[in-house]
């Protein structure tokens, strides 16, 4: 016998054709190319490319099934915890907490608490100050080592005078190596710099990198950079620095004086009810999007109404004349950065996963349960979009009239 490796031409091209009956047994066994090596297949499952990304098993083949598959659990990964019993110094961080909860701002500014803390031999740990409602459920895994959260009834309002007084406190008991905040519209950048008059300091603003001991600035409108050493208090820019992912933090209450309430020079006249449509799209923290499974634009229009929500559509309906072009996600339309963000209908494009992948949450409303938008979202509902639409108004308008009465009692 010949010890010649002879190729299979039949089968190498079945092992090419993932729709041919046979592909799966094939393809499983050694496939070699025409000069007789052994061939990678980068479409095999556990396979490690060139980048290092395994491709995950999607088929539901190692779980039993597809009906196996939506039941199984994935296996939660627990991170290691990264404790300072005994820190050396502190670096204090003021949260925006927009509607309680961290926004990507937040994460990015506690990712470069952490990295200064842990910038020498000495121990650092971060302080998070949390002024209002806080409904944030993770800030161990965003970096947080202590917590001091103000809640009373003074913090319900706009009262930046009450918050600056606090984070005199703080300051003064603490005495923080570093004091950083959101150099944003949210709240952080006014209060950053009330805080800078009342101690005193000069603040570096539009923050950006952190090299050693020296800080870069944006200015003029973000067409030049201003080095300048690293001062105490910074107000600082998104992606400053990445937020933390590889560990988890301790999130102690740390107790401190009561706040002393002062008497506030502001009146704070209430929030000015606006269109949400006169709201960009880019600037919306609440989405409805629609899709070309909508079949009722008219209740999507009403649905949006009584949510409150700045309208969206997918690149199919606004070519189909269902939505005008600025109302277009995506990459060929609108980033987006929205807090919550209601997918209905939207199979889920490479260019609309692309315009929404700085959302924070993602709801899914559709009829497939395999579409790509489905495996994106952190919440889906399988059904007729209108149905669903409907019964969410519903339990919105519910929960509106139990508040009303419980105000009047």
């Amino acid at each position: 016998m010949s010890d010649i490796f002879r190729r299979d031409p039949r089968a190498e091209w079945i092992a090419r054709n993932r729709l041919h009956p046979m592909h799966k047994p094939v393809a499983e066994g050694p496939v070699r190319g025409p000069s007789g090596l052994l061939r990678k297949n980068p479409h095999a499952v556990g396979f490690i490319g060139p980048n290092g990304i395994k491709r995950i098993d999607r088929s539901g083949a190692s779980t039993g099934g597809s009906a196996t598959r939506q039941s199984a659990k994935q296996t939660e990964v627990i991170l290691p915890l990264h404790k300072v019993d005994e820190p050396d110094f502190y670096i204090v961080v003021a949260l925006d907490l927009v509607s309680g909860r961290l926004n990507g701002h937040d994460k990015d500014v506690l990712g470069l608490a952490q990295k200064l803390a842990n910038i020498d031999e000495a121990k650092g740990a971060v302080v998070a100050v949390a002024f209002g409602e806080l409904k944030e459920e993770n800030l161990d895994v965003a970096g947080v080592d202590r917590l001091i959260h103000f809640y009373t009834d003074a913090y319900q309002e706009y009262n930046p005078e009450q918050r600056c007084a606090d984070l005199q406190v703080i300051v003064k008991e603490l005495q923080p190596r570093h004091i950083l905040l959101p150099d944003s519209i949210n709240g952080g950048g006014d209060l950053g710099r009330r805080l800078a008059a009342k101690l005193g300091q000069r603040p570096a603003c539009g923050v950006w990198k952190v090299n050693g001991d020296q800080v870069v600035c944006r200015a003029s409108a973000g067409k030049n950079d201003i080095t300048r050493t690293l001062p105490t208090l910074m107000l600082v820019l998104e992606e400053c620095s990445e937020p933390v992912s590889e560990t988890r933090h301790q999130s102690l209450i740390m107790p401190l004086n009561e706040s002393q309430e002062i008497n506030s020079t502001i009146e704070d006249q209430g929030n000015i009810s606006v269109d949400p449509n006169a709201i960009p799209l880019a600037e919306a923290g609440f989405i409805l999007s629609g899709g070309n499974g909508i079949t009722d634009w008219a209740n999507f229009h009403s649905t949006a109404k009584s949510l409150r929500a700045t309208e969206g559509a997918s690149r199919v309906a606004v070519d189909d004349g269902n939505m005008p072009r600025e109302r277009q996600v995506g990459a060929t339309g609108t980033w987006v950065t929205a807090q919550v963000y209601i997918a209905v209908g939207i199979s889920g494009a490479v260019q609309h996963m692309q315009g929404i992948g700085k959302c924070d949450k993602v709801i899914a409303i559709n009829t497939d349960e395999s579409c790509d938008m489905v495996k994106r979202a952190d919440l889906s509902a399988i059904g007729d979009s209108s149905e669903i639409l409907a019964e969410l108004v519903s339990l919105v308008e519910q929960n509106n009239n139990e508040k009303g009465a419980d105000h009047d009692q």
